[in-house]
């Protein structure tokens, strides 16, 4: 195992509230998700983090957007030539991850970059060599103190744990108790709001362990309130503007 230790800016983490646009923000003003668009807004309102999602094409390149497919084909099974030539509705590009963290580290005052890493569908094995190379490509924008790495797949995480232990990461999976991901290196727990509320002993669990919590996808009010009360460290939603507002009052 390496031993890297990350250092962060205090002076990055301005944003003191607990607010995840999920694929960015989008909704709101009609964005696509997921888009530049959507993710300059998000650094815009000053949340805490923006969500976003990565696959790999057949060639090698990392691109961003939440589906395995884009019009129908399969990322992992086509280049980024033959998926280019597709647009969003907005005109823009798919972007790719370097320029997803190009435009993620200018005038940004603390929104964190939360990187999802898409499970292989066909050979799940490739989810590996996936994470490296999300790794490196972080690495080599220098933009690992602002990126938490969440995946459903538990091997994609342990992978970069084990290539730099001071990553963060958070699971997503919601099938392993906080204690199990301690074990394993992880530190912070991400699950769906109804596993929270099954398992309410687990907050505790996250807690006692000093983990981050995060939880998905939290749009209802009370819903936020429940998650604000038990003192989240990060609320993923899709209405951050709502949430946003909510914790002012």
């Amino acid at each position: 195992m390496a031993y890297h230790q990350i250092s962060f800016s205090q002076s990055f983490f301005n944003h003191k509230n607990q607010v995840i646009a999920h694929r960015g923000a989008w909704k709101a003003k009609n964005l696509p998700q997921n888009s530049i668009a959507s993710l300059r807004n998000a650094i815009d309102l000053k949340c805490t983090g923006s969500e976003f999602d990565v696959h790999m094409t057949s060639d090698g390149v990392l691109i961003i957007n939440h589906d395995d497919s884009i019009r129908d084909l399969l990322i992992e099974n086509h280049t980024f030539d033959e998926l280019n030539q597709y647009r969003l509705r907005n005109g823009e590009n798919y972007p790719t991850l370097v320029q997803y963290l190009a435009e993620g580290l200018k005038n940004n005052e603390g929104t964190r970059l939360i990187c999802e890493i898409k499970p292989c569908r066909l050979d799940p094995a490739r989810g590996i060599t996936v994470a490296q190379k999300v790794y490196d490509e972080v690495s080599r924008v220098k933009a690992q103190e602002v990126v938490t790495y969440i995946s459903f797949d538990l091997k994609i995480l342990t992978t970069l744990v084990s290539i730099n232990d001071a990553v963060h990461c958070q699971y997503l999976n919601g099938d392993k108790s906080p204690d199990e991901l301690k074990a394993l290196g992880i530190d912070g727990v991400d699950y769906h709001f109804s596993v929270f509320k099954t398992h309410p002993d687990w907050i505790i669990q996250a807690k006692t362990n000093q983990q981050t919590l995060n939880v998905w996808t939290v749009n209802k009010e009370e819903d936020m309130q429940y998650f604000i009360e038990a003192n989240f460290d990060q609320i993923t939603t899709n209405e951050p503007e709502k949430l946003l507002l909510k914790l002012k009052k």
